[in-house]
């Protein structure tokens, strides 16, 4: 039996035949967790490209046969990597304001804190009044007045607030060593 090219199979997709996206993902698998490999993903390229091939299906219904397929196919990749990208530049953001906000706090006793701080696991430590004023201080970059407005409470309280989350880390995180 002869293979179908991408765009027919994309037709019989739109049809919901799932036998043909099941041989669009074997076609296409390999090339893709290679693509995003050299990209420099090791460790989370099966999800990316996943990632792709749900975006693709999601497509199925808009898509028109207008240039090769792996041009498209790519492109859907490309946004995936972008996005990938922007989620790894907003913890590295998180990651350097916490170490930020760690050393206004600091008694000199944070450093092992700072070199082995897991954000977002420790954010799922904190109390969750705790967790949305840091969350919005470091991670967002709003102001103190800016979360008081948002979370109808004075500054104050939210200053207050930031202090005890970041005690609370220091607490959490002190390896006694």
């Amino acid at each position: 039996m002869q293979e179908l090219p991408d765009h027919e199979l994309m037709g019989k997709i739109r049809g919901g035949d799932q036998d043909a996206f099941a041989a669009l993902i074997r076609r296409h698998q390999n090339p893709l967790l290679n693509f995003f490999r050299r990209l420099g993903a090791y460790t989370e390229s099966e999800d990316l490209v996943q990632e792709v091939f749900l975006r693709l299906y999601r497509y199925r219904d808009r898509y028109e046969h207008s240039a090769k397929f792996t041009t498209f196919l790519y492109t859907l990749a490309r946004h995936v990597w972008a996005d990938r990208w922007r989620k790894v530049q907003r913890i590295l953001r998180i990651e350097q304001r916490a170490k930020q906000e760690l050393t206004e706090v600091d008694d000199g006793n944070m450093e092992q804190v700072r070199n082995s701080i897991d954000v977002e696991q420790a954010l799922g430590h904190l109390p969750e009044r705790l967790r949305i004023v840091l969350v919005m201080s470091i991670c967002q970059g709003l102001r103190y007045s800016e979360i008081g407005e948002a979370l109808g409470i004075p500054e104050g309280t939210v200053k207050s607030r930031v202090f005890n989350a970041l005690k609370r880390l220091k607490e959490i995180y002190h390896d006694p060593s």
